[in-house]
């Protein structure tokens, strides 16, 4: 068995340093007399003999094993002791001595290191490779993209096709890959822009106009839209016209009248026992309708009724009495509904409630005494100076309103009778009705 042999100090067991040093071998003349020693191969003893005694005293392998592993790992428990046995060295070997246990210090722990700010290194620019030239071309190229093993784990399957659409698809020399939809893609688009471009042949360019030009059934259908859509505005309109604006140029015109009337009777301008149709010649108040109306002779609808105001019976077969007369019917008509509706809620008048004419010399008060909700347009009894249906028996000074029922139709007529019972003159003052 070869034995260890201390070396020098640059060797990594720490050289003499790490076994004691030369005295460990009792001075220098004891280790050379050993290697003298042992260089004889005939002073080695045979396998199974015992070695001599003064090889006994220093070769201790054992020990020389505890010795070195204690030193070199202190902290460590030691190992057991075996039991010995007897080595045979080889010719031309050196024994090593034994040699003493080296001290090892305890262990204090880590030293602290005091903190110190690092200090940032200077920017420098990183140095840019060169290019590499292309050998097909010659040419500088894009370094190939670094090799993943996705990449190199997966070929290409196929033959040469298959490679060349794979390089086709990574790049020539491994660039981006180019997905294969965009490829479709663009041919498909590229396909379409050719189709666009090529020229129409004269059948299928009359086709193609015959096919953008609507047919008859859609041109049909268009006009009767757009004809119901402009009867539909047209009837809001009209609609519009007759609830709202009707009545607001008819109030207006209303009030027109009836206050240059006023100021005529102010200014003691008379007029003749007769008036002409559309002149204007009294003003009608039903204070629980909250009316105020001029009434004007005759029943024309554009020169008195559809301007707001109240029209008298004045002529032909329906004419009926004035209100100064000792006896008979004063008859009067108005609108129900639209045009100033003075007559809308007439129907709702009570027996009891007053009506006052006022004219320019006497204020005349009437007391409603009954309704007739529907009649034809046709009766025109109800005029008469003894009105039919109504409660009046005997001739007297009675009066009457007629308008259109139902609301918004002129199919039947609503009248109202009543019977005087004040002629109060204007020098007098107002009667209580109106100051009521």
């Amino acid at each position: 068995m070869t034995a260890l042999r201390p070396e020098r100090d640059s060797s990594p067991y720490g050289g003499e340093a790490a076994y004691g040093g030369a005295e460990a071998f009792e001075g220098a003349g004891a280790f050379e007399t050993a290697v003298e020693r042992l260089a004889d191969p005939l002073t080695d003893p045979l396998p199974g003999q015992p070695r001599s005694g003064q090889q006994e005293e220093w070769y201790d392998p054992e020990g020389y094993a505890r010795d070195w592993y204690a030193g070199q790992n202190p902290a460590q428990p030691q190992p057991q002791p075996q039991p010995q046995f007897q080595a045979q060295a080889p010719a031309q070997q050196s024994v090593a001595p034994a040699y003493e246990e080296t001290y090892s210090p305890p262990y204090e722990g880590p030293v602290a290191v005091p903190y110190e700010e690092p200090v940032a290194a200077p920017y420098e620019e990183p140095a840019v490779a060169p290019l590499p030239l292309d050998d097909e071309t010659v040419a500088l190229r894009v370094p190939d993209p670094p090799r993943t093993a996705e990449r190199e784990s997966i070929p290409a399957p196929g033959g040469r096709a298959a490679r060349r659409k794979a390089a086709r698809r990574h790049g020539r020399h491994g660039g981006p890959q180019e997905p294969q939809e965009a490829h479709e893609s663009q041919g498909s688009a590229r396909n379409s822009t050719k189709a666009a471009e090529a020229p129409l042949s004269r059948l299928e360019a009359r086709r193609a106009a015959r096919a953008r030009k609507p047919s008859a059934g859609v041109i049909a259908s268009r006009v009767i839209g757009e004809v119901f859509i402009t009867t539909g505005v047209l009837m809001l309109l009209f609609v519009t016209y007759q609830l709202w604006w009707s009545n607001v140029r008819a109030h207006q015109q209303a009030g027109s009248a009836a206050h240059h009337l006023q100021e005529d009777w102010a200014q003691g301008r008379r007029n003749p026992g007769t008036f002409e149709p559309g002149q204007g010649f009294a003003i009608l108040h039903i204070p629980r309708l909250d009316v105020v109306a001029p009434i004007a002779e005759g029943t024309s609808k554009p020169k008195v009724l559809d301007r707001g105001m109240v029209g008298h019976y004045g002529e032909g077969a329906t004419k009926t009495a004035m209100p100064d007369a000792k006896t008979g019917n004063f008859g009067l008509a108005g609108h129900r509904n639209t045009h100033g509706e003075p007559f809308r809620y007439i129907n709702q008048l009570k027996p009891g409630d007053k009506i006052v004419v006022e004219t320019q010399d006497d204020y005349y008060v009437y007391e409603m005494t009954s309704i007739l909700p529907v009649t034809p347009p046709s009766n025109t009894s109800v005029l008469d100076p003894v009105p039919k249906g109504s409660t009046f028996t005997k001739p007297g000074r009675y009066i009457t309103l007629t308008t259109c029922t139902p609301e918004f139709t002129s199919k039947y007529r609503m009248i109202v009778w009543g019977k005087m019972v004040e002629d109060r003159p204007r020098s007098k003052g107002k009667p209580d009705a109106l100051v009521s």
